[in-house]
């Protein structure tokens, strides 16, 4: 189910992350990637070559290989692009005619959560065998439902009833319904728990889903066990991780003070300089409703455990890359110091020698789930 090993497609950072990802997690084709990859130089020609791939995969007959490719393609138009809202539909209604069998076969079932003015659409499946809990899975900043399905189908392989779901800031909630980012992560979580009347509850999130899950946790008992799939302590603090602490020091001031325009002026450099910076700025202020880098921050400082960690009572796990290219693994000493009141704690740091080094565990899927699968039994034994 789960492939191993990372591969280097591009010198860029995240489009080589990006591109495995394709690889990883959505099933496309290595050698035609590696064919490719090295005309990605930014955003336009990675649409560009992504849309290619799809168009190729579709003359073969590789649906599989054109889903993903469509939906990656998507991944780095910006919200103004007429075709990122039709080229989404077009790699999910694939998605679904493609999994439909399977989705029957195995019992999972489509559902729409009612939440504030549309819904919050859920994958559920029972446990083959018998049932060793209940696991609640989403994921984070830029993440689509369907490509945890394959994480879905391993937990309910190893005995998990799971409520795979997107709230508001992800895939359709946001490009269908515009339901922006909200740092309350709990009310999209109470909206699931009372709809299908669940107690006991594992929350997994992956990335900003680090955040989520333990800021879900902290305001929903129903939950008794925490998986953050990444280091995610307070997301200014990681969008600067990786500054010079000059600079840090810089921004955090002019942000302070309220010095928007040597703000916006320093970040439109930096996007100038950057691809990622670019795409992570023009995505987060689609996503979270801002209309400039400044009011995008003002919306990023939301986003923090600090004030909100001491209340998480429950068991928690975080699972993190050492090499990861987003989240600088030493950020965990931060999130470590705030967890003052978890009733245990438990931290897993894989490297690249595990194939696991890199933004949630990219390389090495199945580690990571065995990890988490190994740490939900050790808990429930010791109840």
């Amino acid at each position: 189910m789960f492939q191993k090993g990372t591969y280097k497609f591009n010198d860029d950072a995240n489009f080589n992350f990006q591109l495995n990802r394709v690889v990883m997690w959505g099933g496309g084709n290595p050698e035609d990637i590696a064919a490719v990859s090295k005309d990605i130089k930014d955003s336009a020609s990675w649409v560009k070559t992504l849309s290619k791939l799809a168009q190729n995969a579709e003359e073969k007959g590789n649906v599989n290989e054109q889903i993903v490719y469509l939906r990656m393609s998507e991944f780095f138009m910006y919200d103004s692009d007429p075709k990122k809202l039709e080229t989404y539909k077009r790699a999910k209604d694939l998605f679904y005619d493609y999994h439909a069998k399977e989705l029957r076969e195995q019992g999972i079932e489509l559902t729409r959560v009612p939440y504030k003015d549309g819904y919050l659409p859920v994958m559920s499946c029972k446990a083959d065998g018998e049932c060793k809990g209940r696991i609640l899975l989403h994921g984070g900043n830029d993440s689509y439902i369907e490509e945890f399905y394959d994480a879905l189908l391993y937990f309910k392989e190893n005995g998990f009833e799971v409520h795979l779901f997107e709230g508001p800031g992800q895939g359709g909630v946001l490009r269908e319904q515009n339901m922006k980012f909200d740092p309350a992560w709990e009310k999209p979580v109470k909206a699931i728990l009372d709809y299908f009347d669940l107690e006991d509850v594992t929350i997994i999130g992956a990335s900003l889903g680090g955040y989520l899950a333990p800021r879900a946790s902290a305001f929903e008992k129903r939950i008794t066990k925490v998986i953050g799939w990444s280091i995610f302590p307070d997301f200014f603090d990681i969008l600067l991780a990786d500054d010079p602490e000059p600079v840090r020091k810089l921004m955090d001031t002019a942000f302070r003070k309220g010095f928007a325009g040597i703000f916006n002026g320093f970040y439109k450099k930096m996007m100038d300089k950057s691809e990622l910076v670019k795409w992570n700025l023009m995505h987060g202020m689609y996503a979270y409703d801002a209309p400039d880098p400044v009011g995008y921050v003002k919306k990023v400082r939301e986003f923090t455990l600090k004030g909100v960690a001491d209340k998480i009572t429950q068991d928690m796990l975080i699972v993190g890359g050492r090499d990861d290219h987003m989240i600088m693994p030493r950020l965990f000493h931060e999130e470590y110091d705030l967890l003052t009141n978890v009733r245990s704690l438990a931290f897993y740091l894989y490297t690249d020698q595990d194939d696991a080094g890199s933004h949630c565990n990219m390389g090495n899927m199945k580690l990571a789930l065995d990890t988490m699968i190994g740490w939900i039994d050790q808990i429930n034994r010791k109840m």
